[in-house]
């Protein structure tokens, strides 16, 4: 039962933040899967592998919630998310593959670093739209930098909120079209990488009943169950929040998550 209540209360929490920042929720998931994994005796050496790859698969849900919710109200750019998709499935698969076979914790200390000088700047900067001075790449470009978004974000288990909402807002979109279309943007994400887990974990030993590779179904489900219906209220906050705030608290949750990726 004590699991059963955390894992609600989990998928309530990332609803919110999926909605509300276009992040799918990963941020909350991955560290709090980690330390009721680690407390209920689940995975064992593969703990952290099995926290990113239950987060992923249950971002498939929480985000495909967010971008119906964004895009009801205008708030998804589709003629950016289609040139991002292809480089962010092949960035989503290649950090799944890379997960299974390298320690994470070098690569999260320095995507940390990067997540606090994000958050920093989104602090201390005014809201107002980025200039034309720093147009958007090309398609090829788009295909590119989808595929780092892709790759980071998968390693860490994140739909790819935190890089691709700061780089659509400095390439002058407005806040919550970036926050829209980045939720549109984890879906790919989530759905490569726990494609990408599920294969690199399979067959390991020491892994729990229930599930596939390094996705643990009994976990995603009950999380969507709290996570799906909620995380349209996140999205009406989106659209109903001034753009200031909204940008200040995204800058906020960015130097959290940065201190959890540096100190977990």
């Amino acid at each position: 039962m004590i699991e059963l209540i955390a894992y609600l209360a989990i998928g309530a929490l990332s609803g919110v933040l999926a909605g509300l920042f276009g992040v799918g929720g990963g941020a909350v998931m991955v560290p709090a899967l980690m330390l009721l994994f680690g407390a209920l005796g689940i995975g064992g050496d593969w703990m952290a592998h099995l926290a990113v790859g239950t987060s992923l698969a249950t971002i498939i849900g929480t985000g495909a919630a967010s971008t119906l919710a964004h895009h009801r109200r205008g708030g998804v750019r589709w003629d950016l998310v289609w040139p991002l998709a292809p480089g962010i499935v092949i960035g989503a698969l290649a950090g799944a593959a890379l997960a299974g076979w390298i320690p994470g914790l070098w690569l999260q200390r320095i995507f940390a670093v990067f997540l606090a000088s994000v958050g920093v700047r989104l602090l201390m900067t005014s809201t107002t739209a980025v200039s034309a001075s720093h147009p958007l790449p090309g398609h090829a470009g788009l295909v590119t930098v989808g595929g780092g978004i892709g790759m980071l974000s998968s390693l860490v288990g994140i739909g790819g909120g935190t890089l691709t909402v700061p780089f659509l807002s400095r390439h002058g979109l407005e806040m919550r079209q970036a926050v829209g279309t980045s939720a549109a943007c984890g879906l790919p994400i989530a759905l490569a990488g726990a494609l990408g887990f599920v294969l690199t974990g399979w067959g390991r030993p020491g892994l729990p009943a229930f599930s596939t590779g390094f996705v643990y179904w009994p976990a995603v489900l009950t999380m969507l169950i709290a996570s799906m219906p909620i995380a349209p209220l996140g999205a009406r906050l989106a659209h109903a929040l001034p753009v200031t705030l909204l940008k200040r608290l995204f800058g906020v949750l960015l130097l959290l998550i940065a201190m959890r990726l540096a100190f977990f």
